[in-house]
């Protein structure tokens, strides 16, 4: 169950970020928000080419402590990334208001809070 409920948390955080940048995600990310709109969206959706790239690779590492470790942290940060969205919400530039957007986000965050419940309850050496 637990490398399902890894997926989903995967999944659906891929799908936030295809609607991250329908919703402009950008202006609200200090960095980006000054720049020209079009540069801004451009930057943000290049600079997740390689952060997607490093997250894959740590997320399926051979070594399973370094995949373990990875797991964990991204689900732990998908605890916070809600919580995040949650504490932006009154922001003028926030446009996740959609049924979609906060189910993302929320079941997301959900999921990942799942998968570090289950991990808390495998004894080490049985981590699958």
């Amino acid at each position: 169950m637990k490398p399902a409920v890894w997926m989903l948390c995967l999944a659906l955080f891929a799908g936030h970020e295809l609607d991250a940048v329908v919703q402009a995600e950008w202006r609200l990310l200090y960095g980006l928000r000054a720049l020209d709109p079009a540069l801004g969206r451009d930057l943000f959706i290049a600079l997740h080419v390689p952060l997607c790239a490093l997250l894959l690779w740590l997320c399926s590492h051979p070594r399973d402590a370094v995949r373990h470790s990875s797991q964990r942290l991204l689900a732990g940060f998908a605890v916070v990334h809600a919580g995040l969205h949650f504490n932006l919400r009154q922001q003028p530039l926030y446009l996740f208001d959609s049924l979609l957007s906060q189910t993302l986000i929320f079941a997301c965050a959900a999921a990942g809070l799942l998968f570090l419940l289950l991990d808390l309850g495998q004894r080490p050496g049985t981590r699958h």
